[in-house]
């Protein structure tokens, strides 16, 4: 099973790199296996620590991914690095192990130190379909348009029933991203 979060690495520059990421457990590990090139990557390479942060704000996953990584932190208490503010709860890991891939490598982390920030209100349909929206999105320059445009009009339908006003910004980025995408793409095929 994959975990939907936001992992907060440490940069050569000592800055957070916050970015979405899933993550698996394994027996007592938590399994991260960022996609090749990428700065999470290289930071896990680097300092073998993060934070994973479980977060219902969806705003965050799609801010990342459409250019707004500045988000409020405070420092971690065992590893050198941050979590978010706005986090339900944080996992702090230390890598033990790496698995190498050409596309995916496999880090094996300990749970150095976790905590609980607030309480989990229950499951809503628009932050699953932000979520959603957001995997597409970061995978525009692999699928099809017209599969992203199916998979985006099933998605709206929730959306559009059960949005709040972070899940309305979130989503209002995320299809500001497509467009965007869609029309460097088509300069480009016109060659201009």
């Amino acid at each position: 099973m994959i975990y939907e979060a936001v992992i907060v690495t440490r940069n050569a520059d000592n800055t957070a790199h916050i970015a979405p990421l899933g993550f698996r457990w394994q027996s007592e590990h938590v399994v991260l296996a960022p996609f090749r090139p990428s700065t999470t990557l290289d930071n896990l390479q680097r300092s073998r620590q993060a934070v994973v942060n479980l977060t219902d704000n969806v705003a965050v996953i799609a801010g990342c991914l459409t250019g707004r990584r500045d988000w409020a932190t405070v420092p971690a208490h065992r590893v050198r690095g941050w979590r978010l503010v706005d986090t339900l709860a944080h996992m702090e890991l230390e890598i033990e192990g790496m698995e190498d891939n050409e596309r995916r490598p496999r880090f094996f982390c300990n749970v150095v130190h976790q905590e609980t920030h607030s309480a989990f209100k229950g499951f809503n349909r628009a932050q699953a379909a932000v979520i959603e929206a957001a995997i597409l999105v970061s995978r525009l320059h692999l699928l099809p348009a017209e599969k992203i445009d199916n998979e985006i009009g099933y998605l709206k339908m929730a959306l559009e029933k059960t949005a709040g006003e972070r899940e309305r910004l979130a989503w209002g980025w995320l299809m500001e991203r497509i467009e965007s995408f869609r029309r460097k793409a088509n300069q480009k095929a016109e060659g201009l």
